[in-house]
Parts: structure tokens; sequence; C-alpha cells
């Protein structure tokens, strides 16, 4: 586990607002790590995000996804660390759809995390780009849409010249979650169940690969693992994200 930080580091957290960014803001700044937390400037709550996150010594960005401007901003604040935690749901996607709008896991997931990508390319830098993934990814495509685009992100960042590290750890849930999910919660504690008889039996590391984890834990495992220089170009699970705890 790391001792000293170097000072230089400033990160910037794309879906700061969500259940893992905002623990990863939360962890940067325990680190005193300069932190830019960008919440959408249309946000609902951009003022409850504003004093929670100026609370903690971060500074909100609310530039707006767009990618003269995205380009524009990364490239004054030369971050050395950035977090893609972009994502949707289903329940999100069918609400906007409703209203007109399009919230779908190809213009969330898939298109503002690349958005943000180029937006680090135009800026010619190369600072670790943390992209959180999810278990169940492969190289082969999956009918599973929210599972495809991520393979599909990780294939962009794979291929591309900017480093990076994508997590893929299994489900994230917790009770201090805004958003009520209870298949994904439901799921959770069956597959929690299952592995740890998995894990009672001799798989242990199978048991850590599966095991659920809640926002905090992976935040902090995040953080560490963005500022391992070993943990460049590599793609880890959930058994390697815990090497930290």
């Amino acid at each position: 586990m790391f001792r000293s930080i170097p000072p230089a580091h400033v990160a910037f957290v794309a879906g700061a607002t969500g259940y893992t960014g905002r623990y990863v803001v939360e962890s940067l700044r325990k680190l005193r790590i300069e932190t830019h937390a960008h919440v959408r400037p249309d946000s609902r709550e951009l003022e409850r995000w504003r004093e929670e996150f100026g609370a903690q010594g971060a500074m909100l960005d609310t530039t707006p996804w767009e990618q003269e401007a995205l380009n524009q901003r990364i490239a004054a604040l030369c971050p050395t660390l950035v977090f893609a935690l972009l994502g949707t749901t289903k329940k999100r996607t069918r609400v906007a759809k409703a209203a007109g709008a399009d919230d779908s896991y190809e213009r969330i997931d898939y298109g503002l995390t690349v958005l943000l990508l180029n937006a680090v390319r135009a800026a010619g830098i190369q600072p670790r780009f943390m992209y959180l993934s999810s278990v169940g990814v492969s190289s082969k495509p999956s009918s599973n849409p929210y599972l495809d685009v991520r393979r599909r992100v990780e294939a962009v960042l794979t291929e591309g010249d900017v480093p990076y590290t994508i997590a893929r750890p299994s489900f994230i849930h917790g009770s201090d979650r805004d958003d009520v999910r209870p298949t994904e919660t439901l799921f959770a504690k069956l597959t929690d169940a299952a592995v740890t008889i998995v894990g009672a039996l001799g798989a242990a590391e199978l048991r850590e690969r599966y095991r659920s984890t809640d926002g905090r834990h992976l935040a902090t495992n995040l953080v560490m693992v963005a500022l391992d220089p070993a943990a460049e170009n590599t793609i880890i699970d959930g058994s390697a994200l815990r090497r930290f705890e």
C-alpha cells in the first residue's frame, strides 16, 4: 500500500455524482490530491454537489459534454489521473426515451467515455485513464447491451495510446446507495452466497473475483490502483482490486 503520494497529481472524475464516483472524490481528497469532480451543468442537484464536493476540498467542474469544450478543459487542467465512471441504467433509459431524450448505453456508457478519451488525446497528455468496466466483459461480442458497450470501450482503450487501467468488479451495491436496485441487489446476494461456498471449498481467488463490493471500498481500491505504476495498461478483476484492503 502506498505510504507517500506524489504531490503533483491532478484528478478529473467523470461520473462524480454516481455511487462509486462520489467515493472516488472522497478517497482522492483524503490523499490531498487536487480533484475536479465533473457534474453535468444542467444537473438539478448542482448546488448540492457544489456544497458537498466543496466541503471536501474538491473543485466542481461543469464543462458541457461537447467535444470542443471538453478538449479545452482537459488541456487546461492537464490531469494525471482521469476516472471514467459513467453509466446509465435500463430504468433511466426508459424514462428518458418516454420524454424524447436519449440516455442509452450507447450514448452515455460508450459515447461519453469515448468523448472524454478523445479530449485526453486532443490535449496530447498521458494521464492514467481509469475505466470502470464490469465482470462478465470479454473480448467477444455479447447479446447483453450493457456488457457489449463495455467490451467496445475496452477495445478502444487497449488499442489506443493513452495509458489505461480497466477495472472489472462484480456487483456494486450497498445500503448507502441513493438509487434502489432490487434486482441487482438480489443477484449480488445470490452470487455472494454461491462464491462463499466455493471459497470454503478452496477456490478463494474465484470467490474474491465475483464477490460483490460497496461503493466506498471499490472507490478506495480504484484510487490506489490508479496510483500503482504496475497497474498501467492492465485489466484487473475483483480479486486484484482488493489487494489494497
